[in-house]
């Protein structure tokens, strides 16, 4: 199938000072997980994104030195040869594909404690550094003089490593944008007070950059359009004043959760109305990201001027042959991003990203897997799947395309398990692309077929007679309130109406009287579940044993926003407290610190506090004695979707391979 000739907009190359992309896909900069510590895992993954289409591809965050440490968050670096070496193969493997390898030199300023390198955090003024109870150095002159060799060093080194596209980055709160902002830089030398002297060591570094790289590579900058207060005073006139000197503008905003925000508060092309200006203000290329995920949006960008290249970190995570796709005329087979950030949440914790659309992110390398392309089975078998769930369809999906004979069993009218209530939860409904497009490829399979309304019994499955039967039931949210706060059932269970969240979702009427949710579970189904009954007119107390309301979506950017929203929608919040005891007509709210009591009013109790695997079936079989017989997703742990797909895609990858194909790699740099 050709390519719609709409899109051949996109396909066009685009000069970038002295260097070409060979397209208008362009892979922003952005965190791996993997940073200098994962060479060869680095490599891998950039390097499928080249072969997938996408023009440029960049690096995350890469120091320039030591007093720039961010661990346990890892991030790429060019200190020394060493590192040379190791960014040399990045470049190699996106090269090899015909894209230009851009890198993204990073110092952190009092963003950075230094914990590994225990050098002196450095900064514009002696403020806190970000997360622990010590500052950082103010600059003196010579400081500065050193940083800027540094900086010059890194981009030395860059070149020998063979990067095409050399940052300067001046956003996301970073040494150089700590600089620009008037409420942390409030020096009184050269380097402080208007903006012309507060922009003054970002000129420098700039002029540095474009000395040393002469007409062998490009000098982008990543900058913002507005300041950390949301004003824009004098930015338009220093993006400006940086034309001359730049020769392509990655442009965002300083409120980095409104940026990479999720899909449940932010949607795709979010950053137009801010960004518009800056290719007219500049008569340069510019870049910026928007969780892309319609070619027509994209193409749109292009046409109406806002862009010239299509910025995308999340969407070339979920489908790293994106680009590859649309050239193609595949558009419908574009695993597009749901924008849950769980390729963000894993980063800061000092592992390899992954994603809930494409359970190969990461594994290039250390399992050889690629996300367009799947072994063939030795053998041909007859494959059961029951439950058609995230790890249900990603299972059968990939056993049809190994060429298995599947068919999947699912006891619901429609496919999709968990999926299908909880994108009925408010912002949830992108989150159904898991589904869909599963359910889409495997429409084109002739060797799987999909029984809806089958319930399975042990005796079904057993007169059925496949080769292998795969348990994928799922889980349900329990009743009882025991989880990670409560090891036993709340007393008095029977004195109140209590119903879970997927009981709420398929009946809004079974709630009455003030509700009480009690998150024990820290993540998004609490907040959403107390939003869908306020927005249904009820009176809500929404009750968590942590401090903050979706304590763990801190990690997936969206924990603020979760947390305003109900104060926004008139939710009573009470945090550091469980419920360890049901009454009548009311709760007991315990303090988790003080054991302090009080009763609060309560018609229907919602527990949001752990998961029992629907495991029932799977049991029955282990029992008489049936082999063949295994089980993966939230049946066998419950977990998050991407842990219930990566589960369903690893077992389909696995089945019937001898254990020497399945050695994981694991790199061991000596040096």
């Amino acid at each position: 199938m050709g390519r719609d000739s709409r899109f051949d907009v996109l396909f066009e190359p685009v000069k970038i000072g002295p260097v070409t992309a060979p397209n208008r896909f362009y892979q922003v900069p952005h965190c791996t997980g993997m940073g200098y510590g994962l060479p060869a895992t680095l490599a891998a993954m950039r390097g499928v994104k080249a072969e997938g289409g996408w023009g440029v591809v960049n690096t995350e965050y890469c120091s320039i030195d030591p007093s720039s440490d961010d661990m346990p968050a890892p991030y790429a670096s060019l200190w020394d040869d060493g590192d040379v070496r190791n960014m040399a193969a990045m470049t190699e493997a996106v090269h090899a594909h015909g894209a230009l390898a851009g890198v993204e030199l990073w110092h952190g300023g009092l963003r950075s404690s230094n914990l590994q390198s225990r050098q002196t955090p450095l900064g514009p003024e002696s403020f806190p550094v970000a997360g622990d109870p010590w500052q950082c150095a103010r600059m003196d002159l010579d400081d500065i003089r050193a940083y800027r060799a540094w900086h010059r060093m890194a981009v030395r080194r860059a070149r020998q490593a063979g990067f095409d596209i050399i940052y300067v980055y001046a956003a996301h709160t970073y040494l150089l944008a700590q600089f620009l902002d008037r409420d942390i830089n409030q020096r009184t030398d050269d380097y402080g007070g208007a903006l012309v002297n507060r922009s003054r060591l970002l000129r420098e570094v700039i002029a540095d950059t474009r000395d040393e790289v002469g007409d062998a590579a490009a000098v982008a900058i990543r900058i913002e359009v507005d300041n950390e207060d949301g004003s824009t005073d004098g930015r338009d006139e220093l993006l400006s004043s940086l034309a001359y000197v730049v020769d392509l503008f990655n442009v965002t905003i300083a409120d980095y959760s409104h940026e990479m925000g999720v899909s449940r508060f932010i949607k795709e092309a979010t950053l137009e109305g801010r960004i518009a200006h800056v290719r007219s203000l500049t008569g340069k290329p510019v870049v910026s990201v928007g969780r892309f995920t319609s070619p027509e949006t994209m193409l749109s960008q292009v046409k109406r001027g806002i862009v010239d290249l299509v910025g995308a970190a999340r969407p070339s995570i979920a489908d790293p042959f994106l680009p590859a796709k649309i050239r193609d005329g595949r558009e419908e087979d574009i695993r597009e991003c749901i924008g849950c950030n769980i390729c963000y949440a894993c980063d800061g914790r000092g592992v390899a990203i992954r994603c809930t659309q494409n359970p190969t992110m990461g594994e290039e390398w250390r399992r050889g897997w690629h996300p367009e392309r799947i072994p063939m089975a030795g053998a041909r078998k007859l494959m059961l799947v029951v439950g058609a769930g995230p790890a249900g369809l990603e299972a059968a999906l990939s056993l049809a395309r190994r060429g298995h004979e599947v068919k999947l069993a699912e006891s619901g009218k429609a496919p999709g398990g968990r999926l299908n209530w909880e994108t009925r939860l408010p912002g949830l409904v992108e989150w159904g692309r898991v589904r869909d497009w599963r359910l889409h490829q495997i429409g084109k399979l002739q060797n799987i077929e999909i029984f809806r309304g089958s319930h399975m019994t042990a005796d079904d499955v057993v007169e059925y007679g496949a080769d292998h039967v795969v348990i994928a039931t799922g889980a349900r949210w329990r009743r009882d309130g025991r989880g990670r706060s409560l090891r036993t059932a709340i007393p008095g269970l029977p004195l109140i109406n209590l119903q879970t969240p997927e009981e709420l979702i398929a009946d809004p009427s079974a709630a009455g009287g003030p509700v009480v949710v009690f998150d024990d579970d820290h993540y998004y189904v609490a907040s959403a579940i107390a939003e869908h009954l306020v927005e249904a007119g009820h009176g809500v107390t929404y009750v968590t044993s942590a401090g903050m309301v979706s304590a763990w979506s801190n990690r997936t950017a969206e924990q603020a926003r979760a947390h305003a929203r109900l104060i926004d929608k008139g939710v009573d919040i009470v945090v550091n407290s469980v419920v360890p005891e049901l009454r009548p007509g009311s709760v007991v709210v315990r303090c988790v610190f003080s054991d302090r009591s009080r009763e609060i009013a309560c018609g229907t109790f919602v527990p949001v506090t752990s998961r029992e695997p629907d495991d029932d079936l799977w049991r029955d079989l282990r029992a008489r004695g049936v082999t063949g017989l295994s089980r993966i997703g939230d049946c066998r742990a419950p977990g998050l979707v991407a842990h219930a797909v990566y589960d369903g895609h690893r077992f389909a990858r696995e089945f019937g391979e001898p254990a020497a194909n399945l050695i994981i790699g694991r790199e061991r740099p000596l040096a």
